[in-house]
């Protein structure tokens, strides 16, 4: 434990690089999307600026379930932290769920709303996703790549590898090329908000209190 620990988190950026707990990748991959987003300096400042009203929370909720804070930085390589982001596939909001997942998570997709684009409503449906498929594969990356590409997916790629007597980590599985760079960003933006200087980069300041409270409601509003 550093001195440094000791003390509370002087910001958003510290508190989340202090819950880091998962395993580094390396390799070219990383290194090519460190320089992907280290020069786009406009596109990284607006996307952390957008994520100001939504990381307290998404840490707080990573906190209480003792989950690694890594997976705040998601968003960012999901959908830019944009709520109303939705991909040519149909997949909505800032953790980009697909109809059907969900709909298996409890997010009410009807006329009147989608919870999809709810922040609240999709980051628990979205942890509680991350920590089933972490229960069922026992590792980050494969359960990062599951949330990309389907458990059934990545378990079938995992029994290939066995029948033919290859590794069954991360790196070692054949998956598309979208899910072999899913990692790889998550990575290079963990690597960016660690040691944003170190490549060129400056994050905005970032408080370390909430941007929003929550009220419950009994009965419907005109709003």
């Amino acid at each position: 434990q550093t001195v440094a620990s000791l003390f509370p988190p002087t910001d958003m950026w510290d508190r989340i690089r202090r819950g880091f707990a998962m395993p580094n990748l390396e390799g070219d991959l990383v290194r090519e999307r460190e320089q992907w987003y280290a020069s786009r300096p406009d596109y990284m400042q607006r996307m952390t600026e957008r994520s100001r009203k939504y990381l307290f929370h998404v840490v707080e909720e990573l906190e209480r379930r003792g989950m690694p804070t890594e997976l705040a930085l998601l968003p960012y390589v999901e959908s830019a932290f944009n709520p109303q982001a939705v991909s040519s596939a149909k997949a909505a909001g800032m953790w980009q769920f697909m109809p059907a997942t969900g709909d298996y998570f409890e997010l009410k997709q009807n006329a009147f709303r989608d919870d999809r684009r709810d922040v609240l409503a999709s980051t628990r449906a979205a942890l509680d996703y991350l920590q089933k498929l972490y229960n069922m594969f026992g590792d980050w990356h494969l359960a990062l790549a599951a949330y990309n590409w389907g458990e059934g997916n990545v378990q079938r790629a995992i029994a290939r590898n066995r029948r033919a007597g290859l590794a069954t980590d991360y790196e070692s599985l054949r998956m598309p090329n979208e899910t072999r760079l899913y990692v790889p960003k998550l990575q290079a933006v963990k690597n960016i908000v660690a040691r944003p200087a170190a490549f060129g980069l400056q994050l905005p300041d970032l408080a370390n209190h909430p941007y929003f409270l929550a009220v419950a409601i009994e009965r419907d509003i005109d709003v």
